[in-house]
């Protein structure tokens, strides 16, 4: 399980590891990342941060991480609304971290909120340091799937949640074609357009593709030490909200 997105990369042509393909991948095409999840999802992201974040809140979490946090919008959407919380961000890219510092700093949340580099297979810090661990939209885009799972659970607390984000395949005998229609065709000629990047757009639907989904991704979860995993589809299956407790 989860092999097949390991084996997807941005550029299929180049000899480079996935790690360092992704990495620059979202490097060259930070400036064009927030305007390019609104265009493809028509601002539904937003709907499914919202949710992802009451979940986490019910929760009653504080200490938060926040993994492959992109240019911040979790972080902040989480800062918004939980009383308390302190959320440290990391993710691969140098370049998307710099925009979310300046997000971040904007919307005045520079004591709540930390964004740092790491590689989210090898989490600098201790054993237990975190009351939940988030991901919107990075799983699939992880080296090794089953290993970033595992220290997402090394380093959240007994007790402590998962709340992951990630985009799914609707199977519907409609809702199927026209996604397979609007992710393989319009979403890559906007990317093109708009970022300037012949590949991350092409990859997209195809790391979307080949990531576990649903029962699947759950059992995933499990074989990685987290107990209890559930998931929720929403928007007709295109992105799905995975729970789970350590």
């Amino acid at each position: 399980m989860g092999a097949e997105c390991e084996k997807v990369k941005p550029d299929a042509a180049c000899a480079d590891d996935k790690a360092s393909q992704v990495r620059r991948m979202f490097d060259h095409i930070a400036p064009a990342y927030d305007f390019m999840n609104r265009a493809m999802t028509l601002g539904i992201d937003r709907l499914w941060r919202r949710k992802a974040v009451a979940m986490v809140r019910r929760h009653g979490a504080t200490g938060i991480l926040d993994v492959a946090t992109g240019t911040g919008d979790l972080a902040l959407q989480m800062a918004r609304t939980i009383d308390g919380a302190r959320i440290t961000g990391v993710d691969l890219s140098e370049g998307m971290i710099g925009i979310g510092r300046e997000k971040v700093a904007r919307a005045g949340f520079s004591r709540q909120i930390t964004l740092m580099p790491a590689d989210c297979l090898k989490l600098p810090f201790a054993d237990g340091s975190f009351d939940a661990v988030t991901a919107a939209f990075g799983v699939r885009n992880f080296a090794d799937l089953s290993a970033g799972l595992r220290e997402m659970a090394r380093v959240t607390r007994p007790g402590g949640m998962l709340c992951v984000l990630e985009l799914s395949t609707p199977r519907g005998a409609i809702t199927g074609p026209l996604y397979r229609f609007y992710t393989r065709t319009i979403v890559p000629a906007l990317g093109r357009l708009v970022s300037r990047d012949a590949n991350a757009y092409t990859y997209l639907p195809e790391s979307i593709a080949a990531v576990p989904q649903g029962a699947e991704m759950c059992a995933l979860l499990e074989a990685s030490g987290w107990k209890s995993a559930r998931h929720r589809p929403l928007t007709f299956g295109a992105c799905t909200i995975y729970t789970a407790c350590n």
